[in-house]
């Protein structure tokens, strides 16, 4: 029966960070003790033919999870299989060309055993990540990894936490340690990360965001400042591009240039776009990078920037909020 206790929030507290600092200084000790076990099971991950498959049970079975996720959206194919179900048929998923990665904190968890002949007898490397070596896991696997820890955060060292919090961080050092070595990039983990912030900033062009066609402002130099004005107010983009008559741009004026024109002179109605814009203004190709164009009008403290093709011929404009609608900022 549960004995009911009186909240305080200092022992709360108290606890929390032995909590943490009890874990911390598990993870010190386990990186103190990386060593060839840890290269070896490095070398089987990349010489891998096929699928790393990860298998456990319970606790060990969410680690595993995570872990079968980490390594495959960092350049290392991977699936986690539940150690009780491979037992039931889905051992037929892992072939010889695959390694497995078994977790079990005690090492003799009864469903991974159970494969172990099976692995054994098709030739699939195994590697065991358990608290002791000389657990019957340990003793039949290619490579075996100690995770074991001096005693669990939990207090009463039953609930599996200092044991998961290291098995987790050995699994990261794992698969970064083969995404080093495969020489994977920010952009591969983009491709497989299409849906997030990363995918947006890393996949996205300038074409896929950029304003075109009749929606491009645009007037040729002769033009008055007031026809300028007038295309800036039918376009609602705060800017218009100046071309000469083969499309190139030559120039770009803004509401900003406007603001400052009036209070400088006043009187603007004979003034020709040619003679008060700002000539060779910033652009972008529209191959290149949203995240590009985001890093021009950020150093360039503006809020638009024009497209342009190879001759460069005015195709399309973007403005900051383009960027941000499409969340590529």
């Amino acid at each position: 029966m549960m004995t009911e206790h009186v909240y305080s929030s200092e022992i709360t507290l108290a606890l929390a960070k032995d909590v943490l600092q009890d874990e911390a200084q598990a993870l010190h000790n386990l990186a103190d003790t990386l060593g060839e076990p840890f290269l070896a099971a490095v070398k089987l991950l990349l010489a891998c033919k096929g699928r790393v498959v990860v298998s456990g049970v319970g606790k060990s079975g969410h680690i595993g999870r995570k872990l079968a996720a980490t390594l495959a959206s960092t350049g290392t194919p991977a699936f986690f299989v539940h150690a009780a179900e491979a037992a039931h048929g889905d051992l037929g998923m892992i072939t010889k060309d695959d390694v497995v990665i078994g977790i079990s904190n005690s090492g003799t968890t009864s469903e991974l055993l159970t494969i172990v002949p099976v692995l054994k007898r098709e030739g699939t490397p195994l590697i065991a990540m358990t608290s002791s070596e000389e657990s019957a896991l340990a003793k039949h696997a290619t490579v075996h990894l100690d995770v074991g820890v001096k005693v669990e955060a939990c207090p009463l060292n039953l609930a599996p936490t200092t044991s998961t919090t290291a098995t987790l961080a050995l699994g990261d050092a794992l698969a970064i340690a083969c995404m080093a070595a495969k020489g994977f990039k920010s952009e591969d983990f983009a491709r497989s990360h299409p849906g997030g912030a990363l995918g947006r900033r890393l996949l996205m062009h300038v074409s896929d965001v950029m304003r075109s066609g009749d929606n491009v402002p645009a007037v040729l130099e002769k033009v008055s400042v007031l026809d300028a004005i007038r295309e800036i107010t039918r376009k609602h983009i705060g800017m218009t591009a100046v071309i000469n008559n083969n499309r190139e741009v030559v120039g770009i004026f803004t509401e900003g240039d406007l603001r400052r024109l009036i209070e400088k002179v006043g009187d603007i109605r004979n003034m020709k776009i040619a003679d008060v814009m700002t000539p060779n203004p910033k652009t972008i190709r529209a191959e290149a990078l949203a995240a590009e164009a985001a890093r021009i009008l950020d150093e360039t403290l503006c809020n638009q920037l024009l497209v342009i093709d190879e001759n460069k011929h005015l195709i399309g404009a973007l403005h900051v909020h383009d960027l941000m609608t499409a969340k590529v900022i």
